[in-house]
C-alpha cells in the first residue's frame, strides 16, 4: 500500500468511443517521472452509454437531458475514482487531488463563439469521493483564443521527449491526434488533430455487426481498399486546413460517412471497414510526413496500438520512422491520456499552466480548469 504522502493523483478519462472511463492512480513527484501505481476501466451502464451518444446529435428536449447526464456522468467518475482506490488498498486521504476530463458531448473550435462541452459534475466527484477534483480544462485555453486541444501534448513533451530523436507521440482514440517532440529542445512542441482514430471503425462494425470494435484489424483486413472512396474521404476540408485545428466526433461520424458513400452500387461493408482503416492511417502519416518530415520514431498509444492491421498500414505508409507501442518505453499505451490529466490538476493545484500555445494557438499560457474543494464528508 502507497506510503500516506501528497503525491497521488487520479487521472480520469472517458473518451469518444463512450464505453467507459479509464482511471489511473499515478505518483507525481519532483524527483521522478510520472509512475503509473495502479489502473481501472469502469464502464458506462449501456443505457447510460445509448443516451449519451443521443446527445451527441442535435435533438429534442436536450436541456434536460444534459442536465440529467451530467450527474449521471458525474456519479459514473466517482464510482471509478472510488473502485480504483479501492482495489490498490489505497485510502482516499493519500490522494491529492482528481483531475477529470469529462465526457465531451461537443467541441465547436470553428463557430463564432467557439465553444467545448465536457459534461461529468465535478461537484458531485468531489462531494462522493471526498477527494478535491479539477475539471474543465479546456475552456480557458479556449478564452484566450485557443482550440482547448489537444491537451496532453504538454505531457507527451513532460515524459516521452528524447534529446537524440525527434518523436511523433500519436494518440489514437475516437479521434487521432499528434504531438511532435524535437530532440532540439529549443524548437517549440506542436501537434493538432489529424482527423478520425477509431470513431468511423468503431460505429461501422457496430452497424453491420453489432461489435463495439474491430479486434486487431481482423474484419478490416479481410476487406479490399477501394480507392475512390478512399480519395473521395481524403478531400474533406479538415485534412488540408492549417493547425492548429482540433475535431470531434460530432463532424466525423456515420452521417459523414453515409455522405461519402453517396448513392452507388453499395461496396462489401468489409471492403469500407479497410477503406476507413486506411483512411486513419493515411490522414496520419500524410500530415506527419507534411508537418514533421524528420520525424525518426512515432510513439503509438490508445485503443488503436491494439489494432495490428492499422499498426500495420501506419508503418507501411511511414516508411522512413520507427512505428511502436508506448509501450516500448515503458509507459502503458491504454493509460497516457488518464495519466495526463492526474499530471494536468497537479499543474492546476500548483498554479502552473498546462496548455501549450504552440499546440493550441493561443494567445498565451494559461492555468487550466476549475477546482472543486473536497466534500466534507472525507
Amino acid at each position: 500500500m502507497p506510503a500516506k504522502q501528497a503525491n497521488y493523483y487520479i487521472g480520469l478519462m472517458s473518451g469518444t468511443s463512450m464505453d467507459g472511463i479509464d482511471a489511473a492512480l499515478v505518483e507525481l513527484t519532483p524527483e521522478s517521472d510520472p509512475r503509473l501505481i495502479g489502473h481501472y476501466s469502469h464502464p458506462y451502464p449501456p443505457e447510460l452509454r445509448r443516451n449519451l451518444s443521443s446527445l451527441c446529435q442535435p435533438g429534442d428536449n436536450e436541456i434536460d437531458r444534459l442536465g440529467e447526464l451530467d450527474i449521471q456522468v458525474g456519479e459514473a467518475f466517482a464510482k471509478a475514482a472510488l473502485q480504483l482506490i479501492e482495489k490498490n488498498d489505497c485510502h482516499r486521504e493519500q490522494i491529492r487531488a482528481i483531475g477529470s476530463h469529462g465526457q465531451t458531448l461537443r467541441h465547436r473550435p470553428g463557430v463564432q463563439h467557439p465553444f467545448s462541452l465536457q459534461i461529468g459534475d465535478a461537484n458531485t466527484i468531489a462531494q462522493r469521493t471526498g477527494i478535491t477534483t479539477v475539471a474543465d480544462f479546456r475552456r480557458r485555453d479556449m478564452s484566450v483564443g485557443g482550440q482547448g486541444a489537444p491537451l496532453v501534448p504538454a505531457f507527451h513533451q513532460a515524459i516521452f521527449q528524447s534529446g537524440d530523436k525527434n518523436r511523433v507521440i500519436l494518440n489514437i482514440g475516437g479521434i487521432a491526434n499528434i504531438t511532435w517532440l524535437p530532440c532540439n529542445t529549443a524548437e517549440p512542441v506542436t501537434g493538432f488533430d489529424t482527423g478520425p482514430g477509431n470513431t468511423l471503425l468503431d460505429h461501422w462494425i457496430a452497424r453491420h455487426r453489432q461489435l463495439d470494435f474491430d479486434r486487431d484489424g481482423a474484419w478490416g483486413e479481410t476487406g479490399k481498399l477501394i480507392p475512390s472512396l478512399l480519395n473521395k474521404m481524403m478531400t474533406d476540408t479538415y485534412f488540408s486546413r492549417s493547425a492548429p485545428k482540433s475535431t470531434g466526433t460530432e463532424y466525423f461520424n456515420l452521417d459523414w460517412m453515409d455522405s461519402m458513400l453517396g448513392h452507388d452500387a453499395e461496396p462489401a461493408n468489409c471492403d469500407v471497414q479497410a477503406s476507413l482503416t486506411e483512411l486513419t492511417a493515411l490522414s496520419i502519416t500524410r500530415a506527419i510526413d507534411q508537418h514533421y518530415p524528420t520525424a525518426e520514431q512515432l510513439l503509438v498509444c490508445g485503443g488503436g496500438v491494439h489494432n495490428g492491421y492499422l499498426m500495420a498500414r501506419l508503418a507501411a505508409n511511414l516508411p522512413s520512422a520507427e512505428v511502436f507501442s508506448t509501450a516500448k518505453l515503458s509507459v502503458d499505451p491504454d493509460w497516457v491520456e488518464a495519466m495526463a490529466f492526474a499530471w494536468l490538476a497537479q499543474r492546476t493545484l500548483e498554479g502552473l499552466p498546462g496548455n501549450l500555445p504552440s499546440v493550441t494557438g493561443a494567445r498565451k499560457s494559461v492555468v487550466l480548469g476549475g477546482i472543486y474543494p473536497a466534500g466534507l464528508s472525507r
